[in-house]
């Protein structure tokens, strides 16, 4: 039988050789250990800390920043709010809500007794 040397698998960040000693397997791919970092912070990554998001890996605060949800709520803070009056939801300019109800007084209330 003749000798078969054992495959040698390439890290996809840096294209180098990974032998089993220093391979951390992760989103179906062998990394090396220090070339298994997020892709925007550079932060060290672990199996339960990290994200996929084609074939690029990221830490779960950077995914979420990245590809998540935005708006207000969502973590961007009080910078995503706007200051939309409304006018393309049939709201005039110049009708501002207020804090007084929009109700008819009680019945008397715009009496004078004398």
């Amino acid at each position: 039988m003749p000798f078969k040397p054992p495959e040698v698998v390439k890290c996809p960040k840096c294209n180098q050789n990974v032998y089993a000693a220093e391979e951390v397997p992760a989103a179906g791919k062998k990394w090396h250990k220090m070339c298994f970092k997020c892709g925007l912070c550079k932060k060290m990554l672990e199996a339960m800390t990290m994200t996929e998001h084609e074939g690029n890996v990221y830490c779960k605060q950077c995914y979420g920043r990245k590809f998540g949800p935005k708006g207000y709520g969502f973590g961007q803070g009080a910078g995503t709010l706007g200051m939309d009056t409304g006018e393309h939801l049939g709201n005039k300019s110049g009708s501002e809500m207020t804090n007084k109800p929009n109700y008819a007084p009680p019945p008397g209330a715009n009496r004078h007794d004398e």
